[in-house]
């Protein structure tokens, strides 16, 4: 007979406006297996929540409100960028992780989150391995980056991708109205620090029906200053006005960012500040055209009422596949999504190891990006346009989304010691 053990559920890194949506989906799937899986345990702000013992019971959630996650964008659980360093580096993390672990009758681990948080299980995967501790160590993947190896695409990029989309298209039409007597070029910054896949979507916006002159600057093409501003000029000569998206990664031939500001994250990955401005400025000092400019941010990423179906459908079904994935044996893997048809579009679900995967990023292949370095071909085209596809709208109250607010109500802590977080 199978032994029940315990789940670990957490989120890490960047929220999404879908990520909730596998959280959904951990959830539900385990309850369907109570032989199994008795509880699903989430960690307060991701990984932290396991360090410190301080972990969420997720079966005193109605079903109700576990469904009405599906729907709610960022973190039912909290998240956090706290990234585990080698087992020779700081073996005491690794003995805290084992010592809840067991404290809590805990045997499968899911990790939701992208490249770093990969990394983060496969090293829980083999610390299973190396010190004769039965841990089931499965990565659900999340980015909005869009930049996980092996998988198709990631959820959380899908909806992203429709937003910056949306909104590059609503934008274009209002320069055009002000154009001749004011604004002449509008300016948005988007999210991807090395990877171009969410600025490419601003490329979406136009189409056969919607002549919108699009300037799009990659992480992947040299920002050449001349040559951008040479482009700019001549879709305000043909069109009167344009559109630039231009991703926060932006950078020079010698790889500086153009917004680089010296510091570095909790990943130690660099900080990097606005870009908008600064492609705003360069094009006012180079042709005096009156400008305006905005940053996505986290709106970018947060704009659940604007998801994309698809994306809200391959959330779900890697959470699901997740769970399954651990009660058929599996460890140190990831569920990815395979394209097996563009037109019309169709996926399915795979799986990748996780040393395929952890501390490997996926950039926009060459193909995908116009000949002058500015825009996206048919082969990008074709690829994005599914993701954003089909509308998932959550349900409304008084006029504004009706999201749901969890109870995270607290296990019980068990051990007697703490953990000083370094």
């Amino acid at each position: 007979m199978t032994e029940t053990k315990n789940a670990f559920y957490a989120q890490s890194g960047g929220v999404t406006a879908v990520i909730n949506a596998s959280a959904c989906a951990v959830i539900e799937t385990a309850r369907r297996h109570p032989d199994r899986i008795a509880n699903v345990y989430a960690g307060r702000d991701g990984i932290i929540g396991a360090l410190t013992e301080d972990l969420i019971d997720t079966g005193r959630e109605p079903a109700a409100a576990i469904a009405a996650l599906r729907h709610t964008p960022s973190g039912a659980f909290g998240s956090c960028r706290y990234k585990l360093k080698g087992l020779e580096q700081n073996r005491a993390e690794y003995e805290r992780l084992v010592e809840v672990f067991k404290a809590h009758d805990i045997g499968y681990f899911f990790y939701n989150g992208g490249g770093d948080s990969a990394d983060t299980c496969h090293k829980v995967a083999q610390l299973s391995q190396q010190w004769g501790f039965p841990i089931q160590a499965i990565h659900i993947p999340k980015t909005v980056d869009n930049d996980l190896p092996v998988t198709d695409n990631c959820p959380g990029f899908g909806s992203v991708a429709k937003y910056i989309a949306v909104s590059v298209r609503e934008a274009s039409y209002d320069v055009l109205a002000m154009a001749r007597t004011s604004t002449k070029v509008f300016v948005i910054e988007v999210m991807g620090r090395h990877a171009g896949w969410i600025a490419a979507a601003g490329g979406l916006a136009a189409d056969e029906d919607n002549d919108i002159p699009v300037v799009i600057l990659f992480p992947e093409i040299p920002f050449e200053q001349d040559r951008f501003i040479a482009r700019v000029q001549d879709c305000v000569a043909r069109y009167g006005y344009c559109c630039v998206v231009v991703s926060e990664g932006a950078r020079t031939a010698d790889g500086r960012f153009l917004a680089e500001q010296g510091t570095r994250d909790a990943f130690g990955h660099a900080q990097l500040g606005g870009v908008a401005p600064v492609v705003a400025n360069l094009l006012k000092q180079g042709l005096g055209y009156k400008y305006h400019w905005a940053v996505a941010d986290y709106l970018q990423r947060a704009a659940r009422h604007l998801a994309s179906q698809t994306d809200v459908e391959q959330a779900y079904a890697l959470g699901q596949a997740a769970v399954e994935l651990a009660l058929a044996g599996h460890s140190a893997i990831m569920p990815t999504i395979v394209r097996t048809s563009d037109s019309p579009y169709r996926w399915e679900i795979g799986r990748a190891d996780l040393a395929q995967v952890a501390n490997t990023e996926k950039f926009m292949p060459r193909d995908y990006i116009s000949a002058d370095g500015f825009g996206i071909t048919p082969a990008c085209r074709n690829y994005l346009q599914p993701l954003i596809r089909g509308e998932d709208y959550p349900p409304y109250r008084d006029g504004l989304p009706d999201y749901v607010r969890l109870q995270n109500v607290p296990v019980t802590k068990k051990l007697a010691n703490g953990f000083e977080l370094p």
